[in-house]
């Protein structure tokens, strides 16, 4: 486009009631773009007002199955100033321009696809967190929590059913990790109130909900808090999957490790044995979460001074654990340690807290 012609169109464009400058030179950087390039402006638009990985655009991308190259319309963008670059793998949109980029791209045809390659991948962020990650994880991860934000507060009714519950646990796992559990609360409480007004009240993640938010309160010491949530996620994990479940040994796994750490131990042995005997039937011997039933029972008995009983159920949950996961594995250098301090008769620390912080979903 001509000088002269991009200058006509401005003063067209100025003279019509209620367009500002900026709003004129956006329409006009609009109309020069590319279908591809407009594509690629709406995807960005999704994202929240924060610096952008480039990563996270490109899985976006992939999920929307778009088959244009992203880079050369990402550039096109930067040079039409809609598109700021921060550095080589971030970018950012600033307010006004991704309010109407926002605006546009609900008028493209594509624009439900977008939406879904963009919630793909955000869910995608949000499992991949684990319920113990480490501090290269939280770093990796780090510029992705402001849009895993953005999808709960603000677009949390585009996520399906299936994966509602995965952005707020993922942030609560994200904060929780690093001790922060005042901040990983509102997510986990959050994640609750939102599966019971979507779901209602008999479905399995609000059972889920029920038990994430109760291990938060156990991981600060609030027991008292913690128990109700943890009975009431059991009772309804029976209800609507059954007795002979897997998600209710976990169910009985953790109501029992409260127990424990109470000092409640009549009323967490049944518990851990159920637990033990439904995984055995369940899963089989030689399941990896037999060797851990088998670890906590153990526990459970060193600490009450039932030192033999607690050595043979410690030597079967290593040799599990070294057969199905091997020698490195951190169960198995757990449970490892905890039959040498067994035989040491020395404190045991936190390794049964250890074991299950990885089973409490």
């Amino acid at each position: 486009m001509m000088l002269e012609e991009i200058l006509l169109l401005l003063e067209q464009k100025q003279s019509q009631e209620g367009d500002s400058g900026t709003d004129v030179v956006l329409e006009l950087n609009w109309d020069s773009l590319e279908s591809s390039a407009q594509t690629m402006a709406a995807l960005l638009s999704l994202f929240a007002l924060a610096p952008i990985p480039w990563s996270l655009v490109s899985q976006a991308a992939r999920a929307a199955s778009l088959e244009f190259d992203l880079v050369v319309n990402r550039d096109i963008l930067v040079q039409k100033y809609l598109l700021q670059k921060l550095d080589e793998n971030t970018y950012q949109l600033q307010e006004r321009i991704r309010e109407f980029l926002s605006i546009k791209g609900e008028q493209l045809a594509d624009i439900e696809t977008l939406k879904q390659g963009f919630f793909s991948a955000i869910v995608a962020i949000a499992k991949d967190i684990p319920q113990t990650p480490t501090q290269s994880k939280i770093r990796e991860i780090t510029p992705a929590i402001p849009h895993l934000v953005e999808v709960v507060t603000n677009q949390k009714d585009y996520l399906n059913d299936e994966d509602l519950i995965w952005p707020f646990v993922g942030l609560a796992r994200f904060y929780q990790a690093q001790g922060a559990y005042e901040q990983a609360l509102p997510w986990y409480q959050q994640c609750l109130s939102t599966v019971r007004e979507r779901l209602g009240e008999e479905h399995p993640a609000v059972a889920t909900s029920l038990n994430n938010l109760a291990y938060l309160y156990e991981r600060q010491g609030r027991y008292q808090e913690a128990e109700p949530p943890y009975q009431k996620a059991l009772k309804l994990r029976k209800r609507l999957l059954g007795e002979e479940h897997p998600d209710v040994t976990s169910s009985l796994n953790n109501l029992a490790a409260l127990y424990y750490s109470q000092g409640r131990y009549q009323e967490a042995e049944p518990r851990f044995k159920q637990a033990l005997d439904l995984r055995k039937r369940l899963l089989g011997q030689q399941h990896p979460a037999v060797a851990e039933s088998l670890n906590n029972l153990a526990y459970l008995y060193k600490s009450q001074g039932r030192y033999s009983e607690a050595e043979t159920l410690f030597q079967q949950a290593l040799q599990i654990a070294v057969k199905q996961l091997g020698e490195e594995h951190p169960m198995t250098r757990i449970i490892s340690n905890n039959l040498n301090n067994l035989l040491g008769r020395s404190e045991f620390g936190k390794s049964m807290a250890q074991i299950n912080e990885n089973t409490r979903l």
